[in-house]
């Protein structure tokens, strides 16, 4: 998708900042539609996610199913527990319509007075809990700087030296008009005058798959460009491997409406958020006006 197209967020649908209180036991209360509910018990995984240190919050009982959304080094995975107790799925629910339940149940939990945001459970240290809790809440956010905080929290892979002027950039692996953009600045990369934090999904199976195995990779930098090179070898579509990182990067593009790949978001010069979608008309002009480094 060639076209260029950067403008102001208005009226756009709020990913909402989901805020977990660390259950300690079963008899922990919880306030639901059903305030008597029994806290189901916790199934194995999250069990062991929350032995390992994660916060985890019990999201209710939707389409037959329970649901659980545990956090841990500031990234969430959402867990539906089949009906007969037999085993459990790992990702984003969706209703019949293709709407997604599980942006209904984040935001049922905020109303219940869960209202403080991601990060302050993200700190491991007083210090760090401290200075999160300085940070601006994201009810109070501009559209705009909520789509910033969204993208911050993605599953997003660094291509490209630290400390360098950066943008984020929604890769699908197949998508031919994300290699012209990766190929174009391959050159300003490697010399160390910009990082690109690419935010891998997937609009197939396959590419769904690769993107993954991407974020998997020990060394994803030369995994991609090995890719980019024409190593079919690179990036294998592997059976069976774990695509929750890729759902939560795909999940912020349809809350947000974002459709296109690549598509591209940063911080200008101006301190403001802007974004590109498809390949940039003027390479050198996207450079000149980032604005963050990291």
């Amino acid at each position: 998708m060639p076209s260029k197209s950067v403008f102001s967020l208005k009226n756009a649908i709020l990913l909402s900042a989901v805020v977990f209180t660390f259950i300690m036991a079963a008899s922990t209360a919880f306030a639901q539609d059903q305030p008597q509910e029994v806290l189901p018990e916790l199934p194995g995984p999250v069990k062991t996610l929350v032995d390992q240190g994660a916060q985890v919050r019990f999201l209710g009982r939707d389409l037959g199913v329970e649901g659980w959304v545990a956090i841990k080094n500031g990234q969430e995975q959402y867990f539906y527990v089949l009906p007969n107790g037999q085993g459990f799925l790992s990702g984003v629910l969706f209703d019949k319509d293709g709407k997604v339940v599980t942006i209904d149940q984040v935001r049922r939990l905020r109303q219940h007075g869960d209202a403080q945001t991601l990060d302050t459970l993200a700190a491991d240290t007083p210090a760090e809990r401290a200075d999160a809790e300085k940070k601006p809440r994201y009810e109070f956010m501009t559209p705009s700087e909520q789509l910033f905080y969204d993208v911050e929290n993605s599953n997003w892979i660094p291509v490209g030296k630290a400390g360098t002027p950066l943008f984020y950039a929604f890769i699908d692996p197949q998508c031919p008009h994300c290699h012209e953009l990766m190929a174009r600045l391959k050159k300003d990369i490697k010399a160390g005058k910009l990082q690109v934090r690419m935010i891998p999904v997937g609009r197939t199976e396959q590419s769904k798959a690769q993107a993954a195995f991407l974020m998997a990779s020990p060394d994803p930098e030369d995994t991609w460009w090995r890719h980019l090179d024409g190593d079919e070898t690179a990036l294998p579509a592997k059976q069976g491997i774990s695509t929750q990182g890729v759902e939560r990067n795909l999940m912020i593009m349809q809350t947000w409406k974002l459709e296109a790949t690549p598509l591209i978001v940063y911080r200008g010069k101006d301190n403001t958020v802007k974004i590109i979608r498809g390949t940039p008309k003027d390479y050198q002009a996207l450079i000149s006006d980032l604005g963050s480094r990291v």
